[in-house]
């Protein structure tokens, strides 16, 4: 309950509570929380209620928020919940609602580094089949290990920037020579990226359960893919120009207190996995992606079926001693489902390019200047209750 007017079908109600980073004409960007068609404008509603570090709301990122820490994250959602919920809040909150028209979104945090996983076996196995026919789809190691690679932290940006077309080298399969020039075959990857928010020591490892101690939230994440550009390029040392050119996320970062309830138990592993990755506790989210390709609803990937958990992907990256930091930012991989309808690529949704999707009346299979692809969320409670976790969208710009 609270006493803001929200509308119906409102992006985030008064329980979800995301923080992102705003701006309204030449104002300096600060901090804000969003509710309903709104954003609180949380500087100086902290600053009239001298809240301990209420500093950090005037800051152009939420990076000196996030390196508070989960006892000071927990304090201000617990603040935040008082103030839309409490009518005795009114006078403080009214006057520093913003309508979310009249505001601009930023990068909500200034990047550390970018990870990026692969925890899906109904995609890794997807992948396998289009790419090694005629092996096992899964390679031997990807049920021992959360694999990943290391991404492009620069190139992270945020939801509603455009996308413009890659250029490198490719080689089809019948080309005697490589070419360079613009991807061919530009794809996206649904995924739900983790924000870290307090940093470990080099040379330390990150526990399973120590999972919630260091990541604050999460954002919905859309890794561009240049197909044919990673194809020539992947082996053997993986994604490289591929990949880095672009990885949006949504401007609204989640807290992890606001999806406690939609978790859900992480499906049996098999073959156990090694002890460091091992835990009676793992848990998964019970989130529904949807992907709007130029507006037509194409695929419903479920997270809820992902093999690996956001707390192994974190104690694996940082088994080795390799230190985690405010701002990191690690994602899932490509979220796909078992069905059809539920694939999170392109790649997949066309099997390659070979079997088309009807979008607005026309076959497609990869990305053509002009298009754009939204990708929304939403968490589904143990009650049933929907959660919906923001939007991220880009539109395809011809290469230069």
């Amino acid at each position: 309950m609270t006493w803001i007017d929200i509308p119906a079908n409102a992006a985030f109600g008064p329980e979800t509570l995301p923080l992102g980073v705003f701006r309204t004409g030449d104002e300096e960007p600060r901090v804000g929380a969003a509710i309903g068609d709104q954003v609180i404008d949380l500087a100086p509603v902290a600053s009239a209620q001298m809240l301990d570090g209420a500093q950090v709301f005037t800051q152009p990122t939420l990076n000196a928020f996030l390196a508070q820490g989960r006892p000071a994250w927990h304090a201000t959602r617990e603040w935040l919940l008082d103030l839309v919920r409490n009518e005795n809040n009114r006078d403080a909150v009214e006057p520093h609602l913003i309508p979310r028209s009249q505001v601009t979104m930023l990068l909500p945090f200034e990047v550390a580094d970018y990870v990026d996983f692969y925890a899906s076996e109904h995609h890794a196995s997807n992948v396998g089949r289009l790419f090694r026919p005629d092996a096992e789809p899964l390679l031997p190691n990807w049920k021992h290990l959360p694999v990943g690679y290391h991404g492009r932290a620069g190139t992270v940006i945020v939801s509603g920037t455009d996308i413009v077309r890659p250029s490198g080298q490719r080689k089809a399969p019948a080309d005697d020579n490589p070419a360079y020039g613009p991807s061919q075959r530009l794809d996206i990857e649904v995924e739900l990226g983790y924000v870290v928010g307090k940093p470990s020591q080099l040379g330390s490892r990150v526990g399973v359960e120590d999972f919630r101690y260091h990541v604050y939230g999460v954002v919905l994440l859309n890794d561009w893919s240049a197909r044919d550009i990673q194809a020539w390029e992947y082996v053997p040392l993986g994604p490289f120009l591929g990949k880095s050119f672009a990885t949006s996320i949504s401007p609204w970062v989640v807290p992890l207190e606001a999806l406690e309830s939609a978790e859900v138990a992480l499906h049996e592993q098999k073959p156990p996995v090694l002890p460091y990755l091992a835990s009676d506790r793992l848990t998964n989210l019970d989130i529904t992606f949807e992907v709007y390709w130029n507006g037509e609803l194409v695929s419903s990937p479920p997270y809820r079926e992902m093999y690996w958990s956001a707390a192994q992907m974190l104690a694996h990256l940082s088994v080795n001693g390799a230190s985690v930091r405010t701002g990191d930012l690690y994602a899932s991989g490509t979220v796909s489902g078992a069905d059809k309808n539920q694939r999170g690529s392109f790649l997949e949704l066309s099997w390659g390019g070979r079997e088309p999707v009807t979008v607005k009346g026309e076959d497609r299979t990869f990305l053509q200047d002009g298009d754009e692809v939204t990708i929304t969320a939403t968490a589904t409670a143990s009650d049933g209750t929907q959660i919906p976790l923001g939007a991220v969208t880009g539109r395809i710009l011809p290469a230069v």
